[in-house]
């Protein structure tokens, strides 16, 4: 620390003005810088958006959502506009809408099939229009799942033009005409992703038509084995793939799973099908066939069970494939508890949206909160240039070759005014410290137990981590409570990414660590006291 740092420290924090003229600080001074956002772990340079937002859209990680509406369960839970104003107050950017004709020719959103309370169509968009861009400035996209009929489809086509006016995107860019659009040239702008037909030019020549009546019919695949199971792919269900690698005369072999597709009819509503643009909703067949035909402004939804199996039997050709087109992974239907699986397997892949249930707090959501805190909570995170390049050789699953490791080093202190057990007015407290990323970087270590003392543990313990590949990897505080007998009881944590826990060139120092409860409430003044350094 230089003497013009700590002179201004002194400057901001020392109340007192003879202490102050002294070029001191007394404890009261100290005190306060050490709780001042300066001394938190996370940077406060990342607070603020500072990534290039002017690559296409495929090229981030974008916060998104599953059934959005919903805020308890998939079965018997009501459907509530808090959905979407919280998702969009956390700085999501992809929100779902499921939509099924209504009374009165009035479309509503609901899960189809379920008990779930149903909401006005209308009132999702207006309550949308109004959010929208409370949190962030950069593009909004609305994932329609849509089994309404062609006339209700020309109601939410209405809808969303008369609601969103002009925030709406209806025709492509002129500067995009056959590429994607960036973030920065997308700003207050909201997406439609739904399914289309026809071209960006042909949307473009009928923009101004009467489109009253126009119904757009055509055949889609869609799978036919619909088994949610994590079995492993049986050899029936699976294609041995050779392909020919001419750089080093190499075969690389690859189970990819061979679906069975089955053709349906699909109508859209012209009106509607005009208003997608940028964010086309096409089934996802296989990746030779997106390689071959998938347009560039073609995204595909992927189920967990399903994603999960390419992630390990076809990596590169799943990492190829999300370099290219916005992919987005969904719970399995199993989930009926509105429980979440671990975004960071499809992180490490690339995958853009990665959609969880927001309204069910855990290690789920504790990951996704935590990784969009980085440049500035505005919903978008450039991916590394590894996951952003068509002619990669990353494999998260694989120990890498000429990897550039960060060495992090954490000197546990002590905590302060940790929250109390539910069970009684003290903790037996312990803290857990855990790393996400690539397999290889994946490890949890804890301190020893304190005994009946949460107003201020005292640890001193000091933990290593060697993260390979720190681009991707995530760190999480955890305090709990020991309990023998029912499983330890959880007090607090904090999740961020580790490349944000930097301090400008300063790579080591002290660091305060606030905590959060479960569904992510600040718990100030509730904090751990660290001293971190590391080194690249």
């Amino acid at each position: 620390m230089t003497k013009s740092f700590a002179s201004e420290i002194i400057q901001k924090y020392e109340p007192i003005e003879n202490v102050k003229q002294a070029h001191q600080m007394s404890l009261e001074g100290f005190t306060r810088y050490m709780s001042s956002s300066d001394c938190l772990l996370f940077n406060n340079e990342c607070e603020k958006v500072y990534q290039d937002m002017t690559h296409p859209l495929s090229d981030y990680f974008i916060s998104s959502s599953h059934n959005t509406y919903l805020i308890s369960d998939q079965l018997v839970g009501p459907s509530d506009i808090w959905g979407y104003i919280s998702a969009l107050l956390k700085g999501c950017r992809c929100l779902e809408i499921d939509c099924w004709d209504g009374s009165q020719n009035e479309p509503v959103v609901y899960h189809g099939y379920t008990l779930t309370s149903k909401l006005l169509f209308k009132t999702v968009i207006q309550a949308i229009r109004k959010y929208a861009f409370i949190t962030s400035d950069y593009p909004l996209v609305i994932s329609l799942e849509n089994h309404c009929s062609p006339s209700q489809q020309e109601v939410m086509a209405d809808n969303l033009q008369f609601i969103l006016g002009d925030a709406l995107l209806s025709d492509m860019l002129d500067d995009f005409p056959d590429k994607l659009p960036s973030p920065e040239a997308l700003k207050f702008k909201i997406l439609v992703r739904n399914k289309k037909k026809g071209t960006l030019t042909e949307t473009r020549e009928r923009r101004h038509s009467d489109k009253h009546g126009q119904i757009q019919e055509f055949e889609e695949y869609e799978e036919s084995d619909q088994e949610e199971e994590e079995d492993q792919v049986q050899e029936s269900e699976s294609l041995d793939v050779v392909r020919d690698n001419p750089e080093k005369g190499t075969r690389s072999r690859s189970l990819v799973r061979l679906p069975r597709f089955r053709k349906r009819r699909v109508k859209v509503a012209l009106a509607l099908s005009d208003l997608v643009i940028y964010t086309k909703a096409e089934k996802f067949r296989n990746f030779q066939h997106s390689r071959q035909y998938q347009q560039f402004n073609e995204s595909n939804s992927i189920g967990e069970s399903e994603a999960r199996k390419l992630s390990k039997l076809a990596v590169s050709d799943f990492i190829l494939h999300t370099s290219k087109f916005i992919t987005r992974i969904y719970p399995k239907a199993t989930r009926a508890d509105s429980s979440n699986f671990n975004p960071q397997e499809f992180w490490n892949v690339g995958c853009q949206m990665v959609a969880l249930n927001f309204q069910t707090p855990g290690l789920p959501m504790d990951l996704q909160i935590g990784k969009f805190l980085d440049n500035g909570n505005c919903g978008y995170i450039l991916k590394p240039q590894f996951l952003r390049d068509s002619e990669t050789k990353f494999n998260p699953n694989e120990a890498l070759q000429n990897s550039n490791p960060l060495t992090l080093t954490i000197r546990l202190i002590s905590g302060i005014q940790l929250p109390p057990s539910y069970s009684s007015n003290k903790a037996d407290a312990l803290v857990i410290i855990e790393i996400f990323g690539v397999l290889n970087d994946q490890v949890k270590q804890q301190t020893r137990v304190i005994k009946g003392n949460a107003f201020s543990p005292r640890w001193n313990e000091t933990f290593t981590f060697i993260i390979q590949v720190p681009e991707l990897a995530m760190i999480r505080f955890v305090v709990e409570s020991q309990n023998i007998l029912a499983g330890n009881e959880f007090l607090g944590q904090y999740t961020l990414p580790v490349l944000c826990m930097s301090k400008g060139n300063n790579p080591k120092g002290y660091r305060r660590i606030p905590l959060f409860s479960k569904i992510g409430q600040s718990l100030e003044p509730a904090s751990l006291f660290t001293y971190v350094w590391y080194v690249r």
